[in-house]
This record gives C-alpha cells, sequence and structure tokens, in this order.
C-alpha cells in the first residue's frame, strides 16, 4: 500500500473546505448513540454466550467449530469499539482522544468486521467442501486435508496475522486529511489514495466471499432437499429438508447486514478521490452512517445464527440454561422448606407452650413431645 505524505498547505487547505461544509447531522447523534449502545450490550451478551458454549460445552471438536470461535472473537472486538462511537456522538460529534486513537478505533471496527466476513465465507467453504468430500471418499478420492481441524486453525492464524500487518500501518501513518476534535465522517482522499484504493480492494474480496457463500450454501440446499424428495422414505428426510431451508438463514443476514454497505462503499470511495460539492459530501456521510450501522447489527445476529442453524450448540445451550434453572429451583425450593420447617416448628412449640399452660395436669404429656418430630419429618 502506498503512501502520500501530504503538505501543510494540503492539510490546512482540506481542514478549511471540511470546516465550510459542515457533515453532521443533529437529529441523527442522538439515534446513532442509542442504537450503537444497544448494538453493543445485545452482541456483547450473544457473543459471550457463544464463546463460552463453543469453549466449555460444545462437545465437538471440528474446524466449525475454531471458525465460529474466531467470529466471535472478532465480533466482541468489533464491539469493543462501539463505546468510542456512542461516547462521540452523545458529546455532539466532538473527539477528545487525538487523531491516532481515532484511527486506532476506525480501523480496528473495520478490521474485525472484514474478518468477521471472512470467516463467514471459509465457514460455507468447509460445509461444501465437506460434503463433496463425503461423495468423494467412495469414489476413491476427496479432498482428505479439510476434514480435520488442523487446516482451519491454520487458516485463522494467517486471517489474523496479516489483517494485523495490514492494519498497523494504516494506524501508524498520517494520512493528512485529519481534523482536531472530529472523526468517523467523511474524509477526502486525494492525497491519501493508497488508502483509497485499499478500501476499493476490500470491497472486491467482500462481494468475492459473497459470491462464494451465496453458491456455497444454494448448492448444499438444494442437494438436502433432492435428497429428501428422492427418499421421502427415510426417516431423516423431513430433517433434510428443514436443513436445506435454514441454510438460507446466513445468506439472508448476510445480505442484509452487508451487501448495502459494501453496494454502496465503491461510490463513497470513488467520491473522496475527486472535487464534489457539499451537498453530495453530506449525502455520502449520511448514507455511509446508515449503512455502517447495519454492518454492525451483524454482531447481534450471528450469535442467533449460531443458535438457528447449529443444533449442537442449540443442545448444549438449552441443557447449560436448564441446569442453571434446575439449580436455582432447588435452591428456592431448599430455602422455602427451611424456613417453612422453622415456622412450622416454632408453631408446634407455641402449640405445646398454650397447651400446657391452659392444661397443666395433662394426661399424656409424652404423646405431645413424640408428635412434633413425626410432623417434622414430614416436612
Amino acid at each position: 500500500m502506498s503512501t502520500v505524505w501530504p503538505t501543510d498547505h494540503f492539510t490546512n487547505a482540506t481542514t478549511a473546505d471540511n470546516r465550510s461544509c459542515p457533515l453532521e447531522e443533529e437529529n441523527l447523534r442522538l439515534p446513532l448513540a442509542v442504537l450503537y449502545s444497544l448494538i453493543f450490550l445485545f452482541g456483547l451478551a450473544g457473543n459471550l454466550l457463544a464463546l463460552w458454549v463453543f469453549l466449555f460445552l460444545h462437545s465437538r471438536r471440528n474446524s466449525v467449530r475454531v471458525f465460529l470461535i474466531n467470529v466471535a472473537l472478532a465480533d466482541l472486538v468489533l464491539l469493543a469499539c462501539l463505546p468510542f462511537r456512542v461516547l462521540y456522538h452523545a458529546r455532539g460529534n466532538v473527539w477528545s482522544l487525538g487523531p491516532h486513537a481515532c484511527k486506532a478505533v476506525g480501523n480496528l471496527f473495520y478490521m474485525n468486521m472484514y474478518v468477521s466476513i471472512t470467516l463467514m465465507g471459509l465457514i460455507s467453504l468447509d460445509r461444501y467442501l465437506k460434503i463433496i468430500g463425503v461423495r468423494g471418499s467412495q469414489r476413491g478420492c476427496g479432498p482428505r486435508w479439510i476434514r480435520g481441524s488442523r487446516w482451519s486453525l491454520v487458516t485463522c492464524g494467517l486471517l489474523w496475522g496479516s489483517s494485523l500487518v495490514m492494519v498497523v500501518p494504516m494506524i501508524a501513518l498520517t494520512e493528512g486529511n485529519e481534523e482536531a476534535e472530529k472523526c468517523f465522517h467523511y474524509k477526502q482522499r486525494k492525497q491519501a489514495r493508497g488508502k483509497a484504493y485499499f478500501n476499493l480492494f476490500m470491497v472486491a474480496v467482500f462481494w468475492l466471499v459473497f459470491v462464494v457463500l451465496l453458491a456455497s450454501y444454494g448448492r448444499i440446499a438444494r442437494r438436502l432437499l433432492r435428497a429428501s424428495r428422492d427418499k421421502p422414505d427415510l426417516p431423516n428426510a423431513p430433517r433434510l429438508a428443514r436443513t436445506a431451508k435454514k441454510s438460507f438463514v446466513v445468506p439472508l443476514l448476510f445480505t442484509i447486514c452487508f451487501a448495502p454497505y459494501h453496494a454502496f462503499r465503491g461510490f463513497y470511495v470513488a467520491s473522496q478521490l475527486r472535487d464534489i460539492s457539499c451537498e453530495t459530501q453530506r449525502f455520502m456521510d449520511l448514507t455511509n452512517e446508515v449503512m455502517l450501522l447495519l454492518s454492525a447489527l451483524n454482531s447481534c445476529l450471528d450469535p442467533v445464527m449460531y443458535f438457528v442453524l447449529s443444533g449442537s450448540v442449540r443442545k448444549a445451550t438449552i441443557q447449560a440454561f436448564s441446569q442453571f434453572l434446575h439449580l436455582h429451583h432447588e435452591a428456592v425450593t431448599t430455602n422455602s422448606s427451611t424456613t417453612e420447617f422453622r415456622r412450622t416448628s416454632m408453631s408446634h412449640a407455641s402449640t405445646a407452650a398454650v397447651d400446657s399452660l391452659l392444661r397443666p395436669s395433662a394426661l399424656n404429656p409424652p404423646s405431645a413431645t413424640t408428635e412434633s418430630p413425626v410432623r417434622r419429618s414430614q416436612l
């Protein structure tokens, strides 16, 4: 990635242009702060639960589990960037942490978004190749290297390593278009074309992953539907049909969250490389904020996707909640029984004391003393 170092004259001109064209929409500031807060809270709870299930409850040690653990980690790092956005919008779109912190938060957000996108594409490719591999193994061939989980560990390591190598220079190098107390807003990149071209490259990566994901899940769904129709008498035929329908959940969420942003992203980056009017800049900035909000929403929907698609994850989660509720119910029952036992004992003691006062010459006092232990043992 090439970086053109700007001059002080260009920096001052850029700052003057940005000040002459205010981009912030005051009516959008509060909704963005509230929506990013909700995404952070729900996404944090869902991904922590998913990570706990994958690490401690999920019994299957396969490549998909490795990929899903890394998706949850990427979502958590992305979610860690959202409080900075919430603080920025809540303070009237004022950034007080400096330009390097602004670039660190922004680039880490995008890095983990694309790590999550790439991992979802790898999951779809893994599932598709394993289905092909099962058929190939019957003919004496097939991708044996993909059957284990080692390839997923190596792939995730390479993905995280290459992502850090690409994002560190973007945080460290100065673009020259920074504006004091501003962050997460539209910027001209006529003197930082390397960053703009890199963003266009990432848009191309997304569409490649999107095509692979649609093709993989489409072929998987078609094959499962065909198997359920060709052999309807099989006991698992209805299950195959349900699994085929659930296969469309991932492409649907992928399309809703990421396709609008990347369909617009190309026009957004292209506008940064040429002179445009103030009204166009405001439109680009506003549209980008709304599209980016949809992309951040994916971090909340990923845990829902795990629960819907994976029967083992769903079973482990339900069992964990059932055990928690059972233990809680036992604790409540034990506490209530102890309380009732004490109340009953006090009631019997009070009754015996009253009887002894009213009938001091009782004919058979031992029977009163033996009645209480019997009733206590029945509690």
